[in-house]
């Protein structure tokens, strides 16, 4: 249980005490400055302490956002401050300020919460102070103005506050006026029932796969099922992280949850799709595979930019594009219109959904390779502008998340060690020529050797690209190719495979392969935005890296027949999987019940 410390003269009809117990915590009096540091010494060290104001007037969600964020080690508002055990040693020291000599029968001072909160700031930690909008968090002086106070918290509807706040900004437009409007109040139902943001999660991840296997029966009723449910899974995946935001119950478990299982839903569904398709005789598993491959190389765009981007150096100036998307934002239905542009989660869902309902598989998926290949196109120019016309100095984090993200085995390793001296290829032009090596032949010739060998020479140039730090322009795009390069590869080998051979099957055991792989990818990612680092080495190791993967590929296409290959490529897909999935459960549960801090990664616009 959390321990709040309330301090000051108690105010008579103060609803303070009833209101910290309601949140969980066991409320203890303190008398003076000497007695407040004894209370904070007895508080176990993984127990989360606060020292509350007794003269706080002030909304229960004020409180909740300023003494119970699991997300942040040391938080305020007016009137109180709270810290998680990675934040205890900072609040003992500025406790300990207030009262040097350590003695004991002093009148405690005025405002001790806020004067521990100062000296916080003075001793440099890191305060997080949530945005309160209308809410009301004071801590009056006098009775007039405790009067007032409790007048402006009656004047603010605070319900409506914290359903609003529940909601994500920076929303699409379609989750913003048809999804958000009524999943507020799903997560609100929630909330009051005890379930928690996972259960949510989960139960949008099993709605979606109901609505896969609707589409993979390949009938009319089956696709309209499918498109119901679909729009249904996402209501709930809104709500899970409003059912966060509205209850506070943010986890590192559950933020891993969140971003898998999005993931995991749409591919499935793309999967229901193809076999409902192929129920009717119309195969579209290279359009249901590229569909995964040009969504996971797009979002790889995103996440590398951010990395190089997030933390440049001080000196860095301001790009011209973006100072122009600034000016856009000031003109609101730019603002919508390039939401729209760019396809986020919601428009793509309801697009994928109301498409599987009226119209064929097929359809479907040339009206989503269309519309996300203009969407790629278009923000990948925009951050290609801003990264050359924008002077910025890459840091050593920044690149170092790059080299992580590169995903290099041992093959690229070895190579960076032994040619990256001998040859000082900047890193996008090796990226692109590796890519041309193995993709160009993929393309012309399928599984042959010539193919295997160009692979090869692929390797060293990966290496090559990875030899130095990151920290060029438009290295960024480093990453987001080299997925694109070992996707494209087997796509283009699994269709050539099939093709040419008359072998069913072939492409969905690919399909299988880059789901595993990409899985890897994304987990790699959320291990970044968590500080967490990449995978560990052995994981890498025993997985091949982009490039040894790449080259395992098309040495089987070359040496097996397509039904041998598509055998190979099943097991493959099946020992990546197994290897990445169990890793990563462990890691992200370990992590979860070792007392990591609590994240809640909005991820992609909704």
């Amino acid at each position: 249980m959390s321990t709040a410390i309330l301090t000051g003269q108690p105010v008579p009809g103060s609803s303070i005490e009833g209101d910290l117990r309601a949140l969980g915590f066991e409320v203890h009096v303190a008398t003076d400055v000497a007695h407040a540091g004894a209370l904070l010494a007895r508080v176990p060290g993984d127990q989360r302490v606060a020292v509350v104001d007794a003269r706080f007037v002030g909304h229960l969600h004020a409180l909740r956002l300023g003494l119970a964020d699991p997300r942040f080690d040391l938080t305020a508002i007016p009137g109180a401050v709270s810290a998680r055990a990675a934040g205890r040693q900072a609040l003992t020291r500025a406790m300990a300020r207030e009262n040097p000599a350590g003695g004991s029968g002093a009148v405690i001072v005025a405002s001790l919460a806020d004067r521990v909160t100062a000296a916080l700031d003075a001793d440099g930690a890191d305060v997080h102070r949530p945005v309160l909008g209308s809410l009301v968090a004071a801590v009056p002086a006098d009775p007039q103005a405790r009067n007032e106070a409790r007048q402006a918290v009656a004047s603010v509807d605070e319900e409506a506050v914290r359903l609003k706040s529940a909601v994500k900004s920076g929303d699409g437009l379609f989750t913003t006026y048809c999804i958000s409007p009524y999943s507020r109040y799903v997560a609100r139902w929630c909330a009051r029932r005890g379930l928690t943001p996972n259960l949510v999660t989960t139960a949008s991840l099993l709605t979606a796969l109901v609505a896969a296997a609707c589409a993979a029966t390949g009938t009319r009723v089956g696709f309209v099922a499918a498109g119901v449910l679909l729009i249904a899974s996402f209501v709930l995946d809104c709500a899970d992280g409003q059912l966060a935001r509205y209850s506070l119950q943010y986890s590192t478990l559950g933020a891993w949850l969140d971003a898998t299982f999005d993931r995991a839903k749409e591919f499935a569904f793309y999967a229901g799709l193809a076999l409902g398709a192929s129920r009717g005789g119309d195969d579209v598993w290279a359009l249901a595979l590229g569909a995964m491959v040009l969504q996971t190389c797009r979002h790889m765009v995103d996440f590398a930019f951010v990395e190089a981007q997030q933390d440049a150096a001080a000196g860095s100036s301001a790009a011209p594009t973006a100072a122009l998307s600034d000016r856009l934002d000031g003109v609101g239905w730019t603002v919508w219109v390039r939401r729209v542009i760019i396809l986020p989660i919601g428009e793509r869902w309801a697009m994928i959904a109301v498409l599987t309902a009226v119209a064929t598989p097929r359809v479907t998926f040339c009206a989503l390779l269309v519309w996300m290949a203009f969407a790629t196109a278009y923000t990948t120019a925009g951050r290609v502008l801003r990264s050359v016309t924008r002077r910025a100095r890459r840091t050593d984090r920044a690149a170092r998340a790059l080299a992580d993200l590169a995903d290099s085995g041992p093959l690229a390793q070895a190579a960076a060690r032994t040619l990256g001296e001998r040859f000082r290829v900047p890193a996008l032009p090796a990226a692109v020529t590796g890519a041309a090596l193995v993709v160009l032949p993929a393309a012309l010739w399928g599984p042959a050797w010539a193919t295997a060998a160009g692979a090869a020479l692929s390797a060293a140039f990966c290496g090559l690209a990875v030899a130095r730090p990151l920290k060029g322009a438009l290295d960024w795009l480093v990453p987001p190719l080299l997925r694109a390069t070992e996707y494209g590869t087997v796509l283009l080998l699994a269709a050539k495979a099939g093709a040419d051979s008359g072998v069913n099957g072939v492409l969905p055991a690919a399909f299988g392969l880059v789901a595993a792989v990409a899985y890897h990818h994304y987990d790699t990612v959320y291990r970044i935005r968590g500080n967490a680092g990449a995978p560990p080495a052995w994981l890498i190791r025993a997985t091949g890296g982009q490039e040894g993967r790449t080259l395992l590929v098309t040495v089987l296409a070359a040496l097996l027949t397509a039904s041998q290959f598509k055998v190979a490529l099943t097991v493959l897909a099946v020992a990546v999987g197994l290897l990445v999935l169990s890793e990563s459960i462990r890691f992200w549960v370990a992590a979860h019940q070792g007392g990591a801090p609590a994240v809640h990664d909005e991820g992609e616009t909704a």
